[in-house]
Formats: C-alpha cells, structure tokens, sequence
C-alpha cells in the first residue's frame, strides 16, 4: 500500500512527459480578460519565447518583453512577425527594468526567482496611475487547500495534456524550456507580503500549481 501513490506518481510524470503542455499559457487568455480593451504600453517580465506578450499586442499600441536569457530572447524575436507592436529585450527583473512607466505589466511564472517584495515594488514603481499588475505565480503547497488542488490537478492535467496532443506523443512546448526551480514561498505568506506592498491586491490559488494577482494602481 505504500508504494502504490509512488507509483501512480511515476507513471503520471511519464505521461505527463510524453504529453506535455504549457500551464502558464493556459492562463494566457484570462490574464486578456484582467486588462482593458485597449492600453497605450505594457511590460511583460520573463516573456519567454514571447506568447504572452505577442497576445498583448492585438491590444497594446507597444509591448516590451524582458527576459534573462539572452537565447530566449533571440527566440521570441525570431517568432514574433516584424510588424507586430512588440521589442524583446535582455534584462534583469527587477532591478533591470527599462522605461518609466506602463500602463499594463505581466508576469508569468517568473517572481518565485525573484526577491518577492523587491519585485513587487519595482513593479509598482513602474505601473502608471491607473495600470493594471497580473502576476501568475508558483507558490510552495503548505495548507490543506493548497494539497486538495494539488490532488485534483493531476488527473486534470493528464487529461488536458492528452486532450491537448489529441493522444500523440508531442515535443515540450519552447515556452517551458528555460531552467526552472521550485517555489519557496507559502501561499498565506505570499498574500501576507503581496498586500503589505500593494494595498487591495487580489489574490486567488488556482488549478495547475499557480496563483494569481491582479493589482491596479490608483
């Protein structure tokens, strides 16, 4: 009997493998629907291979994406058409932050590498007078809830992958390629810090082992 979670766990990561799938930009379209219709300028933190921040195009009059990677960067360049709205750009979040100010800023799945309350400040300071900040984040599963979500992600993510590649064997999506490391932060201690820097903000755990926050500032 103790073996048998180890090994439903092995073969769930073995499927999981051979039918991967973005869950940043699973969430890519809910994050459209936080911002309004239309923005002047918007700031993508850790664009990737530059997926969000080419959506943020079809509503941005400009779009600058930053990521540390420099072959990343290179990347989203190469896939990203010439008249598209948006620059890509290698920098160092937070303290590497370009421009004063954005009407939107995003960030996907980057903060858990980042001095949490240093990046969140950085970000206000950057936030037009009212912008709107989403963060889509990782945090470390520590409450009942957090490990009940856990639970009924991982059939759901089976299910989701496969339905996704429609049963094929599929190549690891470009966007989940760069080097990644699990969260340290607890949800009630991200909420905790969240709200000391950014009074109201909103947040909520979700499916597939995120969080998000949505902030506007005032």
């Amino acid at each position: 009997m103790t073996t048998l979670p180890h090994r439903v766990l092995v073969a769930l990561e073995w499927f999981n493998a051979a039918h991967p799938w973005d869950h940043n930009a699973h969430y890519h379209r809910w994050i459209l629907r936080q911002l309004p219709r239309r923005f002047g300028s918007a700031l993508d933190i850790g664009s990737g291979a530059g997926d969000l921040a080419r959506l943020l195009a079809t509503r941005a009059d400009t779009v600058l994406g930053v990521d540390s990677d420099p072959r990343i960067t290179a990347r989203a360049r190469e896939l990203t058409p010439a008249a598209a709205p948006v620059t890509f750009r290698t920098a160092d979040a937070p303290t590497g932050i370009p421009g004063a100010s954005y009407d939107v800023i995003t960030c996907v799945a980057t903060i858990h590498h980042l001095p949490f309350a240093d990046a969140l400040s950085a970000f206000r300071r950057h936030l037009a007078p009212g912008g709107t900040l989403v963060v889509l984040g990782l945090s470390r599963p520590t409450t009942p809830g957090d490990h009940l979500l856990g639970t009924v992600a991982v059939p759901l993510n089976a299910a989701t992958g496969w339905v996704r590649n429609r049963g094929r064997t599929a190549p690891r999506p470009v966007s989940m390629t760069a080097a990644t490391r699990p969260a340290d932060m607890s949800f009630p201690d991200i909420v905790r810090e969240a709200r000391a820097v950014l009074p109201g903000a909103r947040l909520r755990r979700r499916l597939f082992w995120r969080y998000t926050l949505v902030w506007q500032q005032r």
